[in-house]
């Protein structure tokens, strides 16, 4: 068998190496620090772009959230990557968190440009969403890290705001390099994927000694997946009753994910649910 790239740097060679080095020979600098932990076997679900607008789509979400349930593993906790809401309405952010609630599954969300209520104003989702826009948390030895790439409602050509990668240099340093990690953010991290924010890398870079598996992104409703190093970056298909993806499919879903000795295996699931955008009569 034709030993792997990470085989054939030894590990003195690799400390030598810089950052840059290291990603062109298709290493993740994190890689250094990644060491067997405790990290136990779990299951869990990623969501993202719900747009909730009425009470319609809270009924078809309860729906998705006991088909997640009724799936071969429950899963211990639900990631939601943004725009919980279409107008960034209290009420819309309220009714949402309460559908969530009612499925007893433990969630952690993060902002999308849709939960602002204005360009500046994004009150509602701060007072119903406490404490949910740039945190970290752990959950049997992984690491996971939720940031805020939103700037105002601004769909394109936007940045990320400097109140988060401040946030990063002041909390990166707390945390443990060799856990595995998962990120989520709302807007696109990939490379060459529609909608990055114009400074991801400044982002990406700080994580760059981190044993980062996998990053979690929405705002562009289709699937993309892109690697960088041993991450795997993704966007995925929307999860809304009324709104429709941006690359023309037809299927609403979720990812379910199992992490497995430190590593994840993502299994893409379509909804099974009537949603609006897929009943012609309904005009949206």
């Amino acid at each position: 068998m034709r030993p792997s790239r990470l085989q054939m740097v030894t590990r003195r060679r690799m400390l030598q190496l810089s950052s840059g080095a290291l990603l062109s020979l298709g290493l993740w600098p994190g890689a250094l620090h990644a060491a067997e932990t405790a990290a136990e076997n779990f299951h869990y679900v990623v969501i993202n772009d719900l747009h909730y607008t009425d009470e319609a789509c809270g009924q078809w979400m309860t729906k998705v959230l006991e088909q997640i349930k009724s799936g071969a593993d429950k899963p211990d906790l639900i990631l939601m990557v943004g725009d919980f809401t279409e107008n960034g309405k209290e009420t819309q952010m309220s009714e949402i968190k309460e559908v969530f609630q009612r499925s007893k599954i433990p969630f952690y969300g993060v902002i999308g440009n849709h939960d602002y209520l204005t360009q500046a104003d994004r009150k509602a989702y701060e007072s119903v969403f406490k404490d949910q826009l740039n945190y970290s948390f752990l959950h049997k030895g992984w690491q996971f890290i939720a940031l805020d790439t939103t700037e105002g409602q601004k769909a394109n050509n936007t940045k990320i705001n400097s109140a988060t990668l401040q946030w990063m240099d002041d909390n990166l340093k707390k945390l443990d390099k060799a856990k595995p990690t998962i990120l989520f953010t709302h807007f696109p991290m990939g490379i060459l994927t529609p909608s990055r924010p114009v400074n991801a890398d400044d982002l990406l870079d700080k994580l760059l000694e981190f044993n980062l598996q996998a990053v979690y992104n929405g705002h562009f409703h289709g699937f993309t997946e892109r690697r960088k190093g041993n991450a795997i970056l993704t966007t995925n298909k929307c999860c809304s009753y009324r709104k429709a993806n941006h690359d023309g499919t037809k299927e609403k879903g979720y990812f379910a994910c199992n992490t497995t000795n430190g590593k994840i295996e993502r299994t893409f699931v379509e909804v099974t649910i009537p949603s609006a955008t897929s009943e012609p009569s309904k005009k949206v």
